[in-house]
């Protein structure tokens, strides 16, 4: 089993009304939901999740209320956990663009970190529509299947994270080789969409860098 990067979710509750959180299921995934002084009524649904999964998830209650009181409360937090665990993944989920400048300075410190405005926009759930072929600057649509139920995205990242654990000196460094060899591995009766969701998974984790059209490596340990 390949050891993932920790996918540390802050959710600006006051700014985003989650309702759900079946696509954080997996043990990569640490949640924090922040909490104003008005929000007191979660959904059902919302509850149960957070219950479901343990240590994993937790609140962050504001007693006193203030202006952008939640969204520093948001970043002391961040700052605590990305010191804890600078190799971790770290996600704000708000629609507040004030994060922006706090999340270019993590990422210019090597600490790899996005705002999404929702859970399901977060890099690494959401598989995009279209793949840009570097090399001869075309853009080649991906067909819209229905993502494979059989392997899920996560289980399909590890199988590419272990082949190319074994390859050392001799992995693809082009986004189009990459492609190729993630769909030779998953099986070639893999969706592209899900393909696609690997790639970009890849690249959320840390695992993989793009820079134009060479690709660089920082996989995890072998465990």
């Amino acid at each position: 089993m390949i050891a993932l990067k920790t996918n540390y979710i802050l959710i600006d509750y006051e700014n985003v009304q989650t309702k759900s959180l079946a696509s954080l299921k997996g043990e990569q995934f640490q949640v924090r939901i922040f909490l104003g002084p008005n929000n007191t009524k979660l959904p059902v649904e919302l509850v149960l999740a957070m219950h479901e999964m343990g240590e994993r998830a937790d609140y962050v209650m504001l007693e006193t209320p203030g202006t952008n009181a939640l969204d520093f409360h948001i970043a002391y937090y961040l700052g605590i956990l990305a010191a804890n665990d600078p190799s971790g993944f770290f996600h704000i989920v708000s629609k507040d663009t004030g994060f922006d400048p706090l999340i270019k300075h993590m990422k210019a410190n090597k600490i790899l970190a996005v705002r999404s405005a929702s859970i399901e926009k977060i890099p690494c759930l959401t598989p995009p529509a279209t793949k840009s072929n570097s090399a001869n600057g075309n853009a080649t649509a991906i067909n819209q299947e229905k993502p494979s139920t059989r392997t899920s995205v996560n289980e399909l990242i590890e199988i590419t994270v272990a082949d190319l654990l074994k390859r050392n000196t001799s992995k693809p460094r082009t986004p189009e080789t990459l492609i190729s060899t993630i769909h030779a591995k998953c099986g070639k009766d893999t969706s592209a969409v899900d393909i696609e969701a690997v790639y970009k998974g890849l690249m959320s984790r840390g695992y993989v860098k793009v820079n134009g059209t060479k690709v660089s490596y920082d996989l995890p340990a072998a465990t």
